[in-house]
């Protein structure tokens, strides 16, 4: 298991269930979040009550600097790290359709989906790749199902911007494999976490989840189980594969 671990947008939902599966194997965990400090706190006590070490810090996954601070205060911390979990995301408040997209949403979505995604990316390898004297690691991306459907009616330019996280995975991996680096993805389906309600969908869950093949949402934990796989060594041999955790959807 990655003994040290940067998990963006930890303080609910997917995040804050992988910090927590993280802690219980002894890792040491860096629970980023944006606004919800106290959120992020109560994780970090979770992480603790389960056998690891973890700190919160704030950081806007969408500028630069906010990043590199976040790296920084890792190296700080922890020393040399060795897991990053892009887990952080956001969306739009309503649904959109072809004719009402907005140029300002559309590249805050982009910026911190996309861009940070790869920035984030970048900062850990500098610090993991064996070429540079790193001791290797691993990195998952936290992809959707909106990649594979596109999300029409609702949220083209997030299904986009997690599109090109699956991308950036596969060319990133191949990239790195021999720098000692694993990169994948996951690809959520319906789950239950908060997102829905900042997307405007506080009912989404309720209304879609017995029409999945599963007849149920799945839970952030059931996703945060195959996160930490494929941080572990047990998934030695699988780099550059985007997995669908979605129970059949489609």
């Amino acid at each position: 298991m990655p003994e040290v671990v940067i998990v963006t947008g930890a303080s609910s939902g997917i995040g804050a269930a992988t910090a927590r599966l993280l802690g219980a194997s002894g890792a040491k965990v860096v629970v980023n979040y944006k606004s919800s400090r106290d959120l992020a706190e109560q994780v970090v006590a979770d992480v603790k009550a389960a056998g690891g070490e973890a700190i919160a810090v704030g950081a806007d996954m969408g500028k630069e600097a906010d990043i590199l601070r976040l790296f920084e205060e890792t190296d700080r911390a922890f020393g040399p790290l060795t897991g990053l979990v892009n887990n952080a995301g956001i969306n739009s408040s309503q649904h959109r359709s072809a004719h009402n997209y907005d140029f300002q949403e559309t590249m805050d979505i982009l910026a911190v989906n996309t861009a940070g995604v790869l920035i984030a990316c970048r900062e850990a390898i500098k610090r993991m790749s064996t070429r540079f004297g790193g001791k290797g690691g691993s990195i998952v991306n936290i992809s959707s199902i909106g990649a594979l459907t596109g999300s029409p009616g609702r949220f083209v330019h997030y299904a986009g911007s997690k599109a090109a996280v699956d991308t950036m995975t596969k060319g990133l991996a191949v990239e790195v494999a021999r720098d000692g680096i694993r990169i994948n993805a996951i690809r959520p389906g319906m789950i239950d976490t908060p997102i829905h309600a900042k997307a405007g969908q506080a009912d989404r869950v309720k209304e879609f989840a017995s029409k999945t093949p599963l007849g149920r949402a799945g839970r952030p934990e059931e996703v945060a189980e195959a996160i930490v796989w494929l941080l572990s060594d047990k998934a030695s041999l699988v780099t550059g594969a985007v997995l669908d955790v979605m129970g059949a959807q489609r």
